[in-house]
């Protein structure tokens, strides 16, 4: 007896103890445009393929990497309609804990409350799980830290991932690259040959989103300017 027949209910095991629908949610986010993450010593960096569905969109409608609070940032690979919904899940989170705490919340904590209101999609009826993962990246007490938060409501803890199409080559060649003492410029110019390595075309300040954040604890989208001018230093 096969997973197929069980392939419609999200709420039910299959034979073998799998969530079918999961496993179609991950395969929406590999279908996705390929996304990663690298910690530096000194910050994280999130990078995103930008590609458009017409020449005619006007590309600074799109926006793949988005700040959750001052200091944690977010990147998604699969359906951008999911992503807005955990965005505003977890900025209301975000500003819950500051209102009740007078602090920011951590990074740790807020990738466990966003992690939560995946998995509970997972086993809700009348609900599917969310065809998205997400890479958060932020600078708090703790440090730099990067996390990876997928559809059936896990997390974890990288020094460098990937999410999306792709996928295998990008984690393959950041093995080979990345180093514990990586500064954030190098990790900056290892994100950017890292989305080369899979990319079709001509790979531009148009075309790739990147987003940091370093000691100063501010996370900020890179202009398309100043993403060319990363682009010129690793030609």
């Amino acid at each position: 007896m096969g997973d197929s027949q069980y392939s419609f209910s999200l709420t039910t095991f299959s034979p073998s103890g799998k969530l079918v629908q999961i496993e179609y949610a991950l395969m929406a986010v590999g279908a996705g445009q390929t996304s990663l993450g690298i910690k530096a010593s000194n910050g994280v960096v999130i990078a995103t393929e930008k590609k458009l569905p017409s020449i005619l969109v006007d590309e600074a409608s799109i926006n793949k990497i988005q700040s959750l609070t001052p200091n944690i940032g977010v990147v998604y690979s699969g359906m951008g309609p999911d992503s807005r919904v955990l965005v505003r899940k977890s900025r209301k989170q975000a500003q819950t804990y500051q209102r009740l705490y007078q602090e920011p919340i951590p990074l740790s904590q807020l990738v466990r409350e966003t992690a939560a209101v995946m998995q509970e999609f997972t086993q809700s009826g009348g609900v599917r799980p969310f065809g998205v993962s997400l890479l958060m990246a932020g600078f708090d007490d703790n440090g730099p830290q990067l996390y990876q938060v997928d559809p059936s409501g896990s997390y974890f803890s990288w020094k460098a991932s990937a999410i999306g199409k792709n996928v295998s080559n990008a984690k393959t060649f950041l093995e080979k690259r990345y180093s514990d003492d990586m500064e954030l410029e190098d990790a900056i110019h290892t994100a950017i040959l890292t989305l080369k390595e899979g990319f079709e075309g001509q790979i531009s300040g148009k075309n790739i989103e990147i987003g940091i954040i370093d000691e100063k604890r501010v996370f900020k989208v890179l202009t398309p300017a100043e993403v060319e001018d990363y682009l010129a230093e690793v030609e």
